[in-house]
């Protein structure tokens, strides 16, 4: 099949040209023999032409999903719980999801209408990778993959305790790499989850674990270490120590310090800046870890932007849920241990303009993406569904690329965060082609994903078309087409068809005698066999109908 585009704006992070693109058989090109014969042909004047856009960081798939879904089913099918407006004052103009954690194919449907093609799971927990796995296929539409949650399984804990080798560590990353089909290691509040069941409520970075002679700042070197071992294209995937606490940006920067230059990806940075300023003993300190990303090109983040709100947080970071139940809206919360291996908190949550902190919030995510310099290395997330919808992706463009649409919603938040914030100092203005960097080529670069985030001939025909607006929002809402490997998949909103699916795996190299030397350990530490809890590629094809895998490229 052979489709032409012509006309359009080609844009994606490296060029900015008028011109034509065609896509051959799946793939982009940017000629096709004289004789060949077109199947469509499209004028896109006046269009943006752009890869298809990658969430690198979005709750999709997993144990924590379902549970947030069984806690919740008062706010399901009804559209007002994610109101976006409070007191008669419009805060956004996207369109609600049908809950704070909506079916798999609404999720998938949802991400498809606003141009979106390939999305990770951040937390992948070992005992529950199957299940993760099965529900990201059921997600229509998307390519998925997973980053695999270590750092508080008791075997590593235990290993980094006695001083093992890194060698033996790295293989052993490795291995559960391969093992879960994931495509990353995250890890969230090193050590700290299995320190709250000993019942420690806070584990700084150079604390020491009250059941293991270990701090925090260890876990991370050893992981970021294997990561580098392993050739992984994507840093260490990071959830700081202390979420959420006022005056964390110490121990923010004391995580970034850790790795000692390795690179690292810290998640949901708006949450890891704050300072203890102020009459509220609140304040944002953006400005130095900002500062910090700038000077360090070894360092990414993902914001996780708030969305006002109501919505629903869930982590494996029990530690932070369990201090944050107090908040809980509606009062309701689940907690749970996990094989040992992390554990788990749902907390519902309502995000208001009105409230000082919360405001505060909304300010400090958008200061870090306006302070970061570099767009390939700062990711647009709200931590779906912990600071809002992906959904408001839209939104969030606008308010980073129209300086006085961001002040219009500033002037409403509570008055101690309009005295105290910079935010009306920060009069950048986003360009498009820094939204399709920080949309589409840098998450591509991050996660090795070399067949996409580029219009360039011989990659992936998963391409958008943007219709141009004054207001970027309704552009970016509702594109006028997306293609999904080449096909025609959707049109100005209106799903067409459905479209083959991949995973997005690594495949590091690691010794064949592993798994038969672990297995014993594996046993005695989690009390069944390391065969129960194996993924196959096979498993992976059979478990959709179209699902194909996709290689990381490594370093």
């Amino acid at each position: 099949m052979i489709i032409r585009l012509r006309n359009g704006l080609l844009l994606d992070g490296t060029q900015s040209k008028k011109g034509d693109i065609y896509l051959v058989d799946g793939f982009i090109q940017n000629t096709i023999d004289p004789g060949a014969k077109l199947d469509a042909d499209y004028d896109v004047a006046n269009c943006v032409i752009a890869p298809g856009a990658i969430d690198l960081h979005t709750h999709v798939g997993g144990g924590k999903i379902n549970l947030a879904r069984l806690l919740l089913p008062e706010l399901v099918k009804h559209p007002t719980h994610l109101s976006v407006e409070q007191h008669g004052i419009p805060l956004a103009t996207f369109k609600p999801l049908s809950a704070p954690v909506p079916t798999s194919w609404e999720t998938g449907l949802r991400y498809l209408q606003m141009g979106y093609t390939t999305c990770l799971e951040p937390a992948v927990l070992p005992a529950n990778a199957r299940m993760a796995h099965s529900e990201m296929s059921d997600v229509p539409w998307l390519d998925t993959g997973g980053y695999l949650l270590l750092g508080n399984d008791r075997l590593l804990l235990n290993w980094i305790a006695t001083g093992v080798p890194q060698s033996q560590i790295t293989t052993y990353v490795g291995w559960m790499l391969k093992a879960h089909q994931c495509c990353g290691i995250k890890v969230v509040n090193a050590g700290g989850i299995d320190a709250f069941k000993f019942n420690v409520r806070q584990l700084d970075v150079d604390d020491t674990h009250p059941r293991f002679p270990i701090t925090p700042r260890m876990v991370l070197r050893v992981l970021a270490q294997a990561v580098e071992e392993l050739r992984l294209t994507h840093p260490l995937h990071v959830h700081c120590s202390n979420l959420g606490v006022p005056g964390n940006i110490e121990s923010t920067l004391a995580t970034l310090e850790a790795v000692e230059g390795r690179r690292i990806h810290l998640t949901h940075a708006q949450y890891h800046c704050y300072g203890k300023e102020g009459k509220h003993g609140f304040s944002s300190e953006a400005y130095r870890l900002a500062e910090y990303v700038n000077w360090n090109p070894q360092v990414s983040i993902d914001i996780g932007q708030v969305i006002f709100g109501q919505t629903v947080t869930l982590s494996a970071d029990s530690m932070h849920q369990f201090d944050n139940r107090n908040h809980a809206k509606p009062k309701k919360v689940i907690f749970s241990d996990l094989e040992c291996q992390a554990g788990c908190g749902v907390v519902p949550f309502r995000y208001r303009h009105d409230q000082f902190v919360h405001g505060l919030q909304w300010t400090i995510g958008l200061e870090l993406s306006l302070r970061i310099l570099d767009p390939s290395r700062v990711f647009l997330t709200t931590d779906h569904p912990n600071g809002g919808p992906f959904t408001a992706y839209p939104h969030l463009i606008r308010l980073l690329m129209d300086y006085d649409y961001r002040m219009s919603i500033f002037d409403q938040l509570h008055r101690d965060v309009k005295e105290i914030s910079p935010l009306p100092s920060l009069k950048r203005e986003y360009s498009l082609q820094e939204i399709i960097t920080m949309t589409r080529t840098g998450p591509a670069r991050s996660l090795g994903l070399a067949d996409r985030g580029s219009l360039q001939p011989g990659m992936l025909g998963d391409v958008v078309v943007y219709e141009q607006d004054s207001n970027v929002e309704t552009m970016f809402t509702t594109p006028k087409m997306v293609f999904r490997r080449g096909v025609l998949v959707c049109r100005d909103g209106k799903a067409l068809k459905g479209s083959d699916k991949a995973t997005v795996v690594a495949d590091p190299e690691i010794d064949s005698g592993f798994e038969s030397w672990i297995s014993p350990y594996w046993r005695e530490q989690y009390g069944y066999n390391i065969d129960m809890i194996k993924i196959s590629r096979d498993e992976l094809l059979e478990r959709g109908r179209h699902v194909m895998l996709a290689k990381l490229r490594l370093t």
